[in-house]
């Protein structure tokens, strides 16, 4: 899957660490090296990629569905409160892209508005939280 492009500007790749089989959907637990990262998909979905624990698969992110916080002491309803630091903000004419450094080689990229970037005063090295609705995480496993 690494030789393929995609839209979605977050791309991890994991290992299963759990599915769990609902009555329409599947709760699947990625390790995508140091942090969780929960999708829920439906169970057809899970079934025809073959997902079980020790798995190799990839999560897929839209910027666009990635809601920052200041740090992570909020409770929130969103599964996924991945906690990183600022890397890089780049500001546009509406929008602001922020690169989110998540730790080892793994970075996270968010777009929100600018009014938003403003009032949480982003810049490099600012802790942040980064909420993932689990509906929003996309799996794929090698074909």
């Amino acid at each position: 899957m690494s030789g393929i492009k995609t839209s979605a500007r977050n791309l991890f790749k994991g290992k299963v660490k759990q599915v769990t089989l609902g009555a329409v959907n599947a709760e699947v637990v990625l390790d995508i090296g140091g942090q969780d990262l929960v999708a829920i998909i439906t169970i057809e979905s899970a079934k025809s990629l073959g997902l079980a624990a020790g798995q190799p698969a990839y999560a897929l992110i839209k910027a666009s569905w990635v809601i920052l916080t200041e740090g992570r002491g909020l409770k929130v309803s969103a599964r996924n409160n991945l906690a990183g630091a600022v890397d890089k903000v780049i500001r546009g004419a509406v929008n602001t892209e922020v690169l989110v450094n998540l730790g080892g080689d793994r970075q996270l990229t968010a777009i929100i508005t600018n009014a938003s970037a403003d009032n949480l005063a982003l810049k490099e090295g600012t802790a942040v939280g980064a909420l993932i609705k689990a509906s929003h995480v996309i799996v794929a496993v090698d074909a």
